[in-house]
């Protein structure tokens, strides 16, 4: 037997809302965790500047998260079209 996946329903508006609104929040969010591990790390080795890495760190992992979920939802959306 075969392991075939149903197709998915048609999904509802306020679902693609989310998803889509999930990447407006995720280079913010991303900034503001490593501006706190920074903040930690500083605490812990009594430095005051490896916030800033945290700072840059967090701005590069939301870009890159977010181009991921950018590229992601394209191809989900090339997928729905050719299925049509």
């Amino acid at each position: 037997m075969k392991d075939e996946k149903p197709e998915k329903q048609e999904e509802s508006p306020w679902v693609a809302v989310a998803r889509y609104s999930e990447i407006g929040f995720m280079i913010p969010a991303a900034v503001i965790v490593g501006y706190l591990l920074g903040l930690l790390g500083d605490y812990l080795l009594h430095t005051h500047w490896i916030y800033l890495f945290g700072i840059v760190f967090g701005a590069v992992a939301g870009f890159v998260s977010m181009i991921r979920r950018a590229l992601q939802a394209s191809a989900d959306e090339d997928k729905k079209e050719d299925g049509k």
